[in-house]
């Protein structure tokens, strides 16, 4: 049984990828389940798939349903479309649009096929994630947490911004010419 790997790119952001490992048997339906799972998007908009060429130009349609548009030829469905139906050629590539108010933009390129499975994975499935996936509905979730942590590490707050992050300590008990208050302390021992 062959196993495609493929690597889906976000079009914005060409260094943010997941390679997904499907059985040629699987569906387009599969594959799309997985890129969305793969960049933590939900399943709740239209999409559709593309079969593209090297110049990343749109082809044939494989879409979720068939929507309320001028079609120049029938859409296949992605539930009754096998994923080896439509390799046809060793570096196959797709363009997946999701949420069509959004328009997220992916690039599916084949990069290998294997003639085993491995027996330790449930296709399919997400291989290798490289990047932070961009936020589906703003600066939620992952990326938020992060940066949370982040500000909260470097105290990274307004007013740090605005005095450049430095404080206002030792500023008032400044002498001319930036030497230190050298008076001893009350109780401490003079030398």
């Amino acid at each position: 049984m062959a196993i495609f790997r493929f690597r889906i790119y976000w079009e914005e952001d060409d260094s943010t990828y997941r390679d997904v490992a499907i059985k040629h048997t699987q569906t387009f339906f599969d594959l799309h389940r997985v890129i969305l799972k793969s960049y933590e998007f939900d399943n709740k908009h239209k999409a559709t798939f593309y079969r593209s060429n090297d110049q990343w130009m749109k082809g044939r349609e494989i879409s979720l349903e068939k929507y309320d548009k001028v079609y120049k030829v029938e859409p296949l469905l992605m539930e009754q479309t096998a994923i080896g139906a439509e390799i046809k050629d060793p570096n196959q590539k797709f363009i997946y649009i999701y949420d069509f108010n959004k328009n997220w933009s992916f690039l599916v390129e084949l990069i290998n096929v294997d003639k085993e499975e491995n027996r330790k994975l449930d296709y399919p499935c997400c291989v290798r994630s490289e990047g932070i996936a961009p936020s589906q509905y703003g600066t939620k979730g992952l990326v938020d947490s992060r940066l949370a942590e982040v500000e909260e590490k470097y105290d990274l707050n307004a007013e740090a911004l605005v005095t450049g992050g430095f404080g206002e300590e030792g500023e008032d008990g400044d002498t001319e010419g930036g030497e230190e208050d050298t008076t001893p302390e009350e109780g401490g021992d003079e030398f």
